[in-house]
């Protein structure tokens, strides 16, 4: 999928979910082969104008998910290139037994898709955030785990993952008015990771690791940091499982602080992965992890919770420098 810049402010504008819609029909468009399987979320899905195009190619299975994981599986195992999709809380955690049996043990190969996950849907409460979702799929084998930095890249997801070679989980942060990433078209590989930020310099005081959402965010942070003369790298570690080690090797050799950020729980996310491969280097500098601390407060809007857990730009780069001038 190649982007272009009416799609890119498009699908900015529409925010994440209705993306995902639209990203749908263009795959419909190439796969005869696609269904899509959803659990009473074609409204929330953005899916109302694929089922009006391609209704032979959808099946609703009502709010019975993990029916809807053994049924993706059992098409699967007949050939269909099969994507399946509810809230991101019920997509993984609901169906965590159905997935490791049928996608990770068994093989079948299906593209999962968690929507409103992170603290998008905050004002419903912690029933419907969902900052787990990395931690409860990662020790699960034979399956990929994929967070989009902006809504441009998660078509780009959407049509690697169809083409993977295993099961994979797309996890959808960020609502309407999603920030901007890639304002030009460039080539997604899953397992490859985008280093965004050039700079002459040799080695650099911090490399910023972050995924989803919060890859704007420390693009943003980066830039405040840079103006207090603390250079900066930023990169998007889109995919989560498996990391790109090769840019962490990078990251460890030029840089005097590893910093990771994420909408997700600082326990068994990016963090901990980055952090967990660490530990296998004979010498790394140290690294903070910048998420969602091990507890849930109080609902809120999305900027609130933002706020209220220190992710936002400002309370990064904040963080940053306190560690840097220690």
């Amino acid at each position: 999928m190649i982007l272009t810049e009416a799609n890119i402010k498009l699908w900015s504008r529409i925010g994440s979910r209705p993306t995902f819609g639209l990203g749908v029909i263009e795959l419909a468009k190439v796969y005869d082969d696609l269904l899509v399987i959803s659990s009473d979320v074609v409204t929330s899905a953005g899916l109302e104008p694929f089922c009006r195009n391609y209704p032979g190619q959808h099946i609703d299975v009502g709010i019975a998910e993990q029916n809807m994981i053994g049924i993706a599986a059992g098409l699967a195992s007949e050939g269909f290139r099969v994507i399946t999709t509810t809230f991101a809380p019920f997509q993984t955690m609901r169906c965590c037994e159905q997935i490791r049996v049928n996608l990770g043990y068994m093989q079948q190969k299906v593209c999962m898709v968690g929507l409103g996950s992170g603290l998008v849907l905050g004002t419903q409460g912690f029933t419907h955030c969902c900052f787990e979702d990395v931690a409860v799929l990662s020790g699960i084998p034979n399956l990929t785990i994929i967070s989009p930095a902006d809504c441009g890249e998660i078509v780009k997801a959407l049509f690697a993952a169809i083409e993977h070679n295993q099961s994979v989980y797309i996890r959808l942060t960020g609502g309407q008015r999603n920030p901007i990433v890639y304002h030009d078209d460039y080539n997604f590989k899953i397992g490859k990771a985008i280093t965004l930020t050039k700079t002459d310099r040799n080695n650099v005081d911090v490399t910023i690791i972050a995924a989803g959402s919060m890859v704007f965010e420390s693009l943003e942070s980066a830039k405040l940091l840079e103006a207090d003369g603390i250079s900066a790298s930023v990169v998007n570690m889109h995919t989560i499982k498996p990391l790109d080690t090769a840019v962490i090797d990078d990251a460890c050799l030029r840089s005097k602080l590893i910093v990771t950020v994420e909408e997700h729980n600082v326990i068994g996310g990016l963090g901990s992965a980055v952090a967990c491969y660490k530990t296998s280097l004979q010498k790394s500098p140290p690294q903070i992890m910048i998420g969602i601390p091990d507890s849930y407060c109080k609902p809120g809007d999305y900027q609130y919770l933002l706020n209220h857990y220190g992710l936002k730009s400002n309370q990064i780069a904040e963080k940053i420098k306190q560690k840097i001038t220690q």
